[in-house]
């Protein structure tokens, strides 16, 4: 089969690129850098994968911009960080320390790289590291992000770009200011200028894209400056191997058409996880549902079986990076993330019991990775966001703005609960009233004395970044005791897998014994994260996509 394949070869590339998310452009430009002829494949009928979908930042210790602007890290520093928030486990091969110092180390070069490529990247002001509190974090943060891109540069490859979820011209830094536009005077002047932003777009004819989407419009813009030949609709059936074993091109369909294309160099697998793939789901990761990703269409998880097939090794399969959604009636299909809403003051998070068991300000990742360990011994999922008419007035409710009227479908349908007391709203949501209307007595009580002595909300930088700097003394805490009083329900969904096959610190496929499979890279939510089960930052799965991508391309070219 693999010599017939050969044999039917129709064309050839240097390295084929399978997925046009971050790490793929980033692989492809260091190919054309080298002179030679890279492929991008992406199955879907949009260029970008979930990078373009996210927040489109990267974890980059050390990077130039932090120099730049005097705030201290260094790569000992970084590794200090890792060693406290990801550790040594057996059963996390993709995060072994050699990985984590490779990673640490190649991260500055690579963001180096890109900006000798002309894409304008810079430092977020101020986004802590999300274990703030442990050595070696940067309170500052490690968050790299791309400015503002006018999508019309790319011509009619516009319409290829993935959006994003945020349909606005807002910078990066500015995101975090908009949710407290009725509480801080930093907010209002923000939405002014997003307000002005978008009028002189449309005078002067820009179209301006934030977030995800500008930074991989930026990577798209570049690759296409450079004539990198990429296709949409374009998914890759299987991989080609020799007799020895060592991965030659792929089969791919291409606007319908069977094409056997070789790779001299070889092919790097850069496809997604497996989040919209609900079988794989039930094996890997039981309990969590397909339905509650936010993760592009595209990952469905068959280019880590193909992987397999041919020798690939896998582990971290039961690891997401979770993060909270909340799924509002009224707009099939819409998904509503409300990581930072979760952590605002006046609102708290409790189980099905009615019983707080975490604290709302932590990191996505592990505020999932707690529901999903309560739910197996008390009902946690969905849990319930109990907020009163304080939060109502202030801060977002599942996407809409403070203060606004909710759409009628979400009280029509029972979605969202309202009630003058907690107890009649607890009965509303199925819990016992008695103990939720004792646990926000409780809570009311930490926030009396200005600390959560249950879980220790508000306790570090990043559990504060989320909160309401307007709200004093603590940015975290605020009571729950003015009526009316509402609640919905919330599930741990996640912006992707965080499991696929192993890798080596050149971004080799291994296989079972270590070894690793010849002309076989990959990348991105593919592969066993270097994080290994934890997210130690903001960017800490669109960082490692770039970095490994840039790592796989380097290594296959030979550069030095």
């Amino acid at each position: 089969m693999a010599q017939d394949s050969q044999a039917r070869l129709g064309e050839v590339y240097d390295f084929v690129i399978v997925g046009s998310g971050g790490g793929s452009m980033a692989a492809a430009l260091v190919v054309k850098a080298m002179g030679l002829t890279p492929l991008i494949l992406e199955k879907t009928d949009l260029f970008g994968g979930t990078t373009s979908k996210s927040g489109g930042i990267l974890w980059i210790p050390a990077n130039r911009f932090m120099a730049a602007d005097g705030v201290e890290d260094s790569a000992d520093r970084a590794m200090t960080y890792l060693d406290h928030v990801v550790g040594d486990h057996n059963d996390m091969p993709g995060a072994t320390r050699a990985r984590r110092l490779a990673y640490i180390t190649q991260a500055p070069l690579m963001v180096d790289f890109l900006v000798e490529q002309g894409i304008a990247l810079k430092r977020h002001p101020y986004w802590p590291d999300y274990y703030s509190n442990l050595p070696g974090a940067v309170e500052q943060g490690r968050a790299v992000f791309a400015d503002l891109f006018d999508a019309n540069l790319l011509g009619d490859l516009r319409h290829k770009l993935r959006p994003n979820f945020v349909p606005l011209p807002i910078k990066s830094e500015e995101m975090w200011d908009l949710p407290l536009i009725h509480t801080t005077w930093r907010a209002k002047r923000t939405m002014v200028k997003v307000a002005l932003r978008i009028a002189a777009a449309k005078l002067t004819g820009r179209n301006w894209v934030g977030s995800g989407a500008a930074l991989q419009g930026r990577m798209l813009h570049r690759a296409q400056q450079l004539g990198v030949d990429m296709h949409t609709d374009a998914g890759v059936e299987r991989l080609l191997t020799d007799e020895n074993g060592r991965v030659t091109g792929v089969i791919a369909r291409i606007d319908g058409e069977e094409r056997h294309i070789g790779a001299r160099l070889g092919v790097l697998v850069n496809a997604g996880g497996f989040a919209h793939n609900q079988g794989m789901r039930d094996l890997y990761q039981p309990g969590t549902s397909s339905e509650w990703t936010a993760t592009a269409p595209g990952d469905t998880g068959e280019m880590i079986q193909e992987m397999m097939r041919v020798g690939g090794a896998i582990a971290q399969m039961g690891e997401m990076v979770g993060n909270q959604i909340a799924l509002p009636p009224g707009q099939p299909g819409r998904i509503a993330m409300v990581v930072s809403e979760l952590a605002k003051p006046h609102s708290i998070v409790v189980d099905q019991s009615g019983e707080r068991y975490l604290s709302e300000a932590q990191s996505y990742m592990s505020f999932c990775q707690a529901m999903l360990e309560r739910n197996k011994t008390v009902p946690a999922v969905p849990s319930w966001m109990i907020f009163d008419s304080q939060y109502a007035r202030k801060y977002m409710v599942a996407g809409t703005m403070p203060g606004s009227k909710k759409p009628p479908a979400w009280l029509d349908e029972g979605w969202l609960k309202t009630a003058g007391s907690l107890a009649e709203l607890a009965q509303q949501c199925g819990i016992d009233a008695a103990r939720l209307t004792a646990t926000a007595e409780r809570f009311n009580g930490f926030v009396a004395r200005g600390v959560d002595e249950d879980f220790g909300r508000g306790g570090s930088a990043y559990q504060r970044f989320l909160g309401d700097s307007a709200q004093k003394p603590s940015p975290s805490l605020g009571t729950v005791e003015q009526g009316p009083f509402y609640a919905y329900p919330f599930y741990p969904g996640d912006v992707g897998t965080y499991g696929g096959v192993i890798t080596d610190c050149d971004a080799r496929v291994l296989r079972e014994d270590g070894s690793a499979i010849p002309g076989l890279y990959a990348t991105g939510t593919s592969t066993a994260s270097v994080m290994g089960g934890a997210y130690p930052g903001a960017g800490s799965s669109v960082g490692p996509s770039f970095v490994w991508g840039y790592v796989a391309a380097r290594h296959a070219t030979g550069a030095a």
